[in-house]
Protein backbone atom coordinates (compact mmCIF):
# COMPACT_ATOMS: atom_id res chain seq x y z
CA UNK A 1 0.00 0.00 0.00
CA UNK A 2 1.42 3.38 -1.04
CA UNK A 3 1.69 5.98 1.72
CA UNK A 4 1.19 9.73 1.41
CA UNK A 5 1.09 12.68 3.73
CA UNK A 6 -2.05 14.03 2.08
CA UNK A 7 -4.43 12.73 -0.57
CA UNK A 8 -6.63 15.21 -2.38
CA UNK A 9 -9.81 13.90 -3.97
CA UNK A 10 -10.65 15.98 -7.03
CA UNK A 11 -8.56 18.04 -9.46
CA UNK A 12 -10.71 21.11 -9.99
CA UNK A 13 -9.58 24.60 -8.89
CA UNK A 14 -9.89 23.71 -5.17
CA UNK A 15 -8.01 20.43 -5.46
CA UNK A 16 -5.28 21.84 -7.69
CA UNK A 17 -4.72 24.85 -5.42
CA UNK A 18 -4.55 22.51 -2.42
CA UNK A 19 -2.05 20.32 -4.28
CA UNK A 20 0.23 23.24 -5.10
CA UNK A 21 0.30 24.46 -1.50
CA UNK A 22 0.69 20.97 -0.05
CA UNK A 23 3.72 20.23 -2.26
CA UNK A 24 5.23 23.62 -1.51
CA UNK A 25 4.85 22.81 2.19
CA UNK A 26 6.93 19.68 1.70
CA UNK A 27 4.10 17.17 1.95
CA UNK A 28 4.10 13.98 -0.10
CA UNK A 29 0.92 14.62 -2.07
CA UNK A 30 -1.37 12.68 -4.38
CA UNK A 31 -4.39 14.03 -6.24
CA UNK A 32 -7.01 11.53 -7.41
CA UNK A 33 -9.35 12.59 -10.23
CA UNK A 34 -12.03 10.37 -11.78
CA UNK A 35 -11.97 12.35 -15.03
CA UNK A 36 -9.38 14.72 -16.48
CA UNK A 37 -7.79 17.35 -14.28
CA UNK A 38 -9.34 20.81 -14.42
CA UNK A 39 -12.87 20.42 -13.09
CA UNK A 40 -16.17 21.76 -14.39
CA UNK A 41 -14.71 25.26 -14.83
CA UNK A 42 -13.57 23.91 -18.21
CA UNK A 43 -17.23 23.98 -19.30
CA UNK A 44 -17.57 27.74 -18.79
CA UNK A 45 -17.62 29.76 -22.04
CA UNK A 46 -15.78 32.58 -20.30
CA UNK A 47 -14.35 33.27 -16.84
CA UNK A 48 -14.65 37.02 -16.47
CA UNK A 49 -14.60 37.42 -12.69
CA UNK A 50 -11.30 35.83 -11.62
CA UNK A 51 -8.67 38.54 -10.99
CA UNK A 52 -6.04 38.66 -13.68
CA UNK A 53 -7.80 36.32 -16.11
CA UNK A 54 -10.41 38.63 -17.62
CA UNK A 55 -11.89 37.20 -20.80
CA UNK A 56 -10.23 33.80 -20.44
CA UNK A 57 -12.21 30.73 -21.45
CA UNK A 58 -12.99 28.13 -18.83
CA UNK A 59 -10.95 25.60 -20.78
CA UNK A 60 -7.93 27.89 -20.74
CA UNK A 61 -8.23 28.50 -16.98
CA UNK A 62 -8.58 24.77 -16.38
CA UNK A 63 -5.54 23.89 -18.48
CA UNK A 64 -3.36 26.59 -16.92
CA UNK A 65 -4.24 25.51 -13.38
CA UNK A 66 -3.54 21.86 -14.22
CA UNK A 67 -0.23 22.71 -15.88
CA UNK A 68 0.81 24.87 -12.91
CA UNK A 69 0.07 22.07 -10.44
CA UNK A 70 1.97 19.49 -12.47
CA UNK A 71 4.97 21.80 -12.94
CA UNK A 72 4.99 22.39 -9.17
CA UNK A 73 5.44 18.66 -8.67
CA UNK A 74 1.89 17.63 -7.81
CA UNK A 75 1.23 13.98 -8.71
CA UNK A 76 -2.19 13.75 -10.34
CA UNK A 77 -3.73 10.36 -11.12
CA UNK A 78 -6.38 11.08 -13.73
CA UNK A 79 -9.21 8.62 -14.37
CA UNK A 80 -8.74 7.21 -10.87
CA UNK A 81 -11.52 8.28 -8.56
CA UNK A 82 -11.95 7.47 -4.88
CA UNK A 83 -14.47 4.65 -4.43
CA UNK A 84 -14.44 4.46 -0.64
CA UNK A 85 -12.82 6.04 2.40
CA UNK A 86 -11.89 4.68 5.81
CA UNK A 87 -11.29 7.61 8.09
CA UNK A 88 -10.51 8.10 11.74
CA UNK A 89 -8.34 10.55 13.63
CA UNK A 90 -5.40 8.11 13.48
CA UNK A 91 -5.73 6.12 10.23
CA UNK A 92 -7.02 6.99 6.79
CA UNK A 93 -7.29 4.78 3.71
CA UNK A 94 -8.52 5.76 0.24
CA UNK A 95 -9.63 2.94 -2.03
CA UNK A 96 -9.85 3.24 -5.83
CA UNK A 97 -10.57 0.67 -8.54
CA UNK A 98 -6.82 0.19 -8.93
CA UNK A 99 -5.48 0.03 -5.38
CA UNK A 100 -5.57 1.39 -1.83
CA UNK A 101 -3.62 4.31 -0.43
CA UNK A 102 -2.79 5.15 3.17
CA UNK A 103 -2.53 8.78 4.14
CA UNK A 104 -2.22 11.05 7.15
CA UNK A 105 -4.73 13.62 5.89
CA UNK A 106 -7.43 13.87 3.24
CA UNK A 107 -8.76 16.91 1.41
CA UNK A 108 -12.08 16.31 -0.34
CA UNK A 109 -12.44 18.60 -3.35
CA UNK A 110 -14.68 16.37 -5.45
CA UNK A 111 -16.83 19.22 -6.73
CA UNK A 112 -20.35 18.83 -8.01
CA UNK A 113 -22.37 17.65 -11.00
CA UNK A 114 -25.07 19.32 -13.03
CA UNK A 115 -28.51 19.28 -11.46
CA UNK A 116 -31.31 17.96 -13.63
CA UNK A 117 -34.82 19.34 -14.08
CA UNK A 118 -36.40 15.94 -13.50
CA UNK A 119 -39.07 16.45 -16.15
CA UNK A 120 -40.38 14.01 -18.79
CA UNK A 121 -38.14 13.84 -21.85
CA UNK A 122 -35.01 15.18 -20.16
CA UNK A 123 -33.20 11.86 -19.84
CA UNK A 124 -34.56 10.51 -23.14
CA UNK A 125 -33.20 13.45 -25.15
CA UNK A 126 -29.93 13.97 -23.32
CA UNK A 127 -27.30 14.28 -26.03
CA UNK A 128 -30.06 14.65 -28.65
CA UNK A 129 -30.96 18.25 -27.94
CA UNK A 130 -30.71 18.36 -24.14
CA UNK A 131 -27.38 19.65 -22.87
CA UNK A 132 -25.82 20.84 -19.61
CA UNK A 133 -22.79 22.52 -21.17
CA UNK A 134 -23.10 25.50 -23.50
CA UNK A 135 -19.48 25.60 -24.62
CA UNK A 136 -19.47 21.85 -25.30
CA UNK A 137 -22.62 21.68 -27.40
CA UNK A 138 -23.44 25.26 -28.39
CA UNK A 139 -21.67 25.08 -31.79
CA UNK A 140 -24.10 22.31 -32.86
CA UNK A 141 -26.97 24.83 -32.70
CA UNK A 142 -25.68 27.51 -35.03
CA UNK A 143 -28.63 29.50 -36.37
CA UNK A 144 -31.14 27.33 -34.49
CA UNK A 145 -33.65 27.88 -31.68
CA UNK A 146 -32.44 27.20 -28.14
CA UNK A 147 -33.80 27.56 -24.63
CA UNK A 148 -31.74 28.06 -21.48
CA UNK A 149 -33.44 27.03 -18.25
CA UNK A 150 -32.20 28.81 -15.11
CA UNK A 151 -31.62 32.21 -13.55
CA UNK A 152 -28.15 32.23 -11.99
CA UNK A 153 -24.74 33.23 -13.30
CA UNK A 154 -24.22 29.96 -15.15
CA UNK A 155 -27.56 30.28 -16.94
CA UNK A 156 -26.94 33.83 -18.09
CA UNK A 157 -23.33 33.20 -19.12
CA UNK A 158 -24.56 30.25 -21.18
CA UNK A 159 -27.37 32.34 -22.69
CA UNK A 160 -24.97 35.12 -23.64
CA UNK A 161 -22.64 32.62 -25.26
CA UNK A 162 -25.44 30.92 -27.18
CA UNK A 163 -26.93 34.24 -28.31
CA UNK A 164 -23.92 34.75 -30.56
CA UNK A 165 -24.32 31.30 -32.10
CA UNK A 166 -28.02 30.43 -32.18
CA UNK A 167 -30.62 32.14 -34.30
CA UNK A 168 -32.99 32.57 -31.38
CA UNK A 169 -32.35 32.23 -27.64
CA UNK A 170 -34.99 32.11 -24.92
CA UNK A 171 -34.28 32.09 -21.17
CA UNK A 172 -36.90 30.31 -19.09
CA UNK A 173 -36.89 31.34 -15.42
CA UNK A 174 -39.46 30.38 -12.82
CA UNK A 175 -39.15 33.67 -10.93
CA UNK A 176 -39.55 37.34 -11.90
CA UNK A 177 -35.95 38.35 -11.16
CA UNK A 178 -32.56 36.78 -11.84
CA UNK A 179 -30.13 35.90 -9.06
CA UNK A 180 -27.20 36.47 -11.42
CA UNK A 181 -24.75 39.37 -11.36
CA UNK A 182 -26.27 42.63 -12.60
CA UNK A 183 -23.66 43.05 -15.34
CA UNK A 184 -24.82 39.76 -16.89
CA UNK A 185 -28.49 40.71 -16.57
CA UNK A 186 -27.92 44.06 -18.30
CA UNK A 187 -25.97 42.49 -21.15
CA UNK A 188 -28.60 39.80 -21.69
CA UNK A 189 -31.44 42.34 -21.81
CA UNK A 190 -29.57 44.37 -24.44
CA UNK A 191 -29.53 41.53 -26.98
CA UNK A 192 -32.17 41.62 -29.71
CA UNK A 193 -32.30 37.90 -30.49
CA UNK A 194 -32.86 36.90 -26.85
CA UNK A 195 -36.18 36.68 -25.00
CA UNK A 196 -36.72 36.22 -21.27
CA UNK A 197 -39.75 34.21 -20.15
CA UNK A 198 -40.35 35.26 -16.55
CA UNK A 199 -42.39 33.20 -14.07
CA UNK A 200 -42.20 30.29 -16.47
CA UNK A 201 -41.36 26.67 -15.72
CA UNK A 202 -40.26 23.95 -18.13
CA UNK A 203 -42.59 20.96 -17.69
CA UNK A 204 -41.75 18.53 -20.51
CA UNK A 205 -39.38 18.05 -23.43
CA UNK A 206 -40.83 16.48 -26.58
CA UNK A 207 -39.47 15.27 -29.88
CA UNK A 208 -38.83 12.25 -32.05
CA UNK A 209 -35.21 11.37 -32.69
CA UNK A 210 -34.19 14.81 -31.46
CA UNK A 211 -35.76 17.61 -29.43
CA UNK A 212 -38.60 19.44 -31.19
CA UNK A 213 -40.62 21.19 -28.49
CA UNK A 214 -40.63 22.25 -24.84
CA UNK A 215 -43.82 22.44 -22.84
CA UNK A 216 -43.75 25.40 -20.43
CA UNK A 217 -46.12 26.64 -17.75
CA UNK A 218 -46.80 30.34 -17.34
CA UNK A 219 -47.19 30.43 -13.56
CA UNK A 220 -48.97 33.80 -13.47
CA UNK A 221 -51.72 32.81 -15.89
CA UNK A 222 -51.53 29.08 -15.18
CA UNK A 223 -51.33 28.53 -18.94
CA UNK A 224 -49.41 25.74 -20.65
CA UNK A 225 -47.97 26.12 -24.13
CA UNK A 226 -45.54 24.43 -26.48
CA UNK A 227 -42.44 26.21 -27.73
CA UNK A 228 -40.75 24.96 -30.92
CA UNK A 229 -37.07 24.48 -30.11
CA UNK A 230 -33.97 22.63 -31.28
CA UNK A 231 -31.91 22.66 -28.08
CA UNK A 232 -32.50 22.82 -24.33
CA UNK A 233 -29.63 23.92 -22.10
CA UNK A 234 -30.27 23.08 -18.45
CA UNK A 235 -28.50 25.46 -16.04
CA UNK A 236 -30.29 25.07 -12.70
CA UNK A 237 -27.36 24.60 -10.36
CA UNK A 238 -25.28 21.70 -9.22
CA UNK A 239 -25.40 18.87 -6.68
CA UNK A 240 -22.35 17.88 -4.60
CA UNK A 241 -20.26 14.79 -5.30
CA UNK A 242 -20.29 13.81 -1.64
CA UNK A 243 -21.74 10.30 -1.50
CA UNK A 244 -18.38 8.63 -0.82
CA UNK A 245 -17.66 11.10 1.98
CA UNK A 246 -21.10 10.62 3.48
CA UNK A 247 -20.72 6.84 3.48
CA UNK A 248 -17.43 7.25 5.39
CA UNK A 249 -19.16 9.16 8.19
CA UNK A 250 -18.23 12.68 7.13
CA UNK A 251 -21.06 15.04 8.04
CA UNK A 252 -23.14 16.61 5.27
CA UNK A 253 -26.10 18.99 5.38
CA UNK A 254 -29.64 18.31 4.16
CA UNK A 255 -28.61 19.02 0.57
CA UNK A 256 -25.59 16.72 0.69
CA UNK A 257 -22.89 19.40 0.95
CA UNK A 258 -19.99 18.60 3.30
CA UNK A 259 -20.18 20.68 6.46
CA UNK A 260 -17.01 22.68 7.12
CA UNK A 261 -15.86 25.35 9.54
CA UNK A 262 -13.94 28.51 8.65
CA UNK A 263 -10.73 26.48 8.30
CA UNK A 264 -12.17 23.75 6.02
CA UNK A 265 -12.30 21.21 8.86
CA UNK A 266 -14.93 18.46 8.68
CA UNK A 267 -16.24 16.53 11.68
CA UNK A 268 -13.28 14.12 11.47
CA UNK A 269 -9.78 15.22 12.49
CA UNK A 270 -7.38 15.32 9.55
CA UNK A 271 -10.17 15.37 6.96
CA UNK A 272 -10.82 18.64 5.15
CA UNK A 273 -13.09 19.73 2.31
CA UNK A 274 -12.89 22.57 -0.19
CA UNK A 275 -14.77 23.98 -3.16
CA UNK A 276 -18.20 23.23 -4.55
CA UNK A 277 -18.64 20.02 -2.53
CA UNK A 278 -18.80 22.05 0.70
CA UNK A 279 -21.65 23.98 2.31
CA UNK A 280 -19.86 27.29 1.72
CA UNK A 281 -22.56 29.52 0.19
CA UNK A 282 -20.44 30.98 -2.62
CA UNK A 283 -19.56 28.62 -5.47
CA UNK A 284 -16.91 30.41 -7.52
CA UNK A 285 -13.44 29.63 -8.84
CA UNK A 286 -11.96 32.28 -6.54
CA UNK A 287 -13.53 30.89 -3.38
CA UNK A 288 -12.63 27.33 -4.36
CA UNK A 289 -8.97 28.30 -4.77
CA UNK A 290 -8.94 30.06 -1.40
CA UNK A 291 -10.57 27.10 0.33
CA UNK A 292 -8.11 24.69 -1.27
CA UNK A 293 -5.18 26.76 -0.01
CA UNK A 294 -6.62 26.92 3.50
CA UNK A 295 -7.28 23.17 3.55
CA UNK A 296 -3.71 22.39 2.46
CA UNK A 297 -2.18 24.61 5.13
CA UNK A 298 -4.47 23.15 7.78
CA UNK A 299 -3.48 19.64 6.67
CA UNK A 300 0.18 20.67 6.98
CA UNK A 301 -0.48 21.87 10.51
CA UNK A 302 -2.24 18.62 11.37
CA UNK A 303 0.63 16.48 10.06
CA UNK A 304 3.73 18.45 10.99
CA UNK A 305 2.44 20.22 14.10
CA UNK A 306 4.44 23.46 13.69
CA UNK A 307 4.88 25.64 16.76
CA UNK A 308 1.95 27.89 15.83
CA UNK A 309 -0.39 24.87 15.79
CA UNK A 310 0.72 23.48 19.13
Amino acid sequence: MENYDVIIIGAGPAGLAAGIYAVRSGLKTLVLEEKMAGGTVADAPVVDNYPGLQGATGKDVSQKMSAHAKSAGVKINEFEGAESLKVSADAKVVKTKKTEYETKAIIIASGSHYRELGIPGEKEFRGRGVSYCGICDGPFFKGKRVIVVGGGNSALITALYLAHIAGETKVVHRRDTFRAEEVLVSELKSLKNTEILWNTEAKEIRGDKIVRKVVVLDQKNNETKELPVDGVFVQVGESPNSQTAKEAGIAVDDDGFIIIDAFQHTNIAGVYAAGDVTNHPVKQVGTAVGQGITAALEAYGFIRRPYYKQ
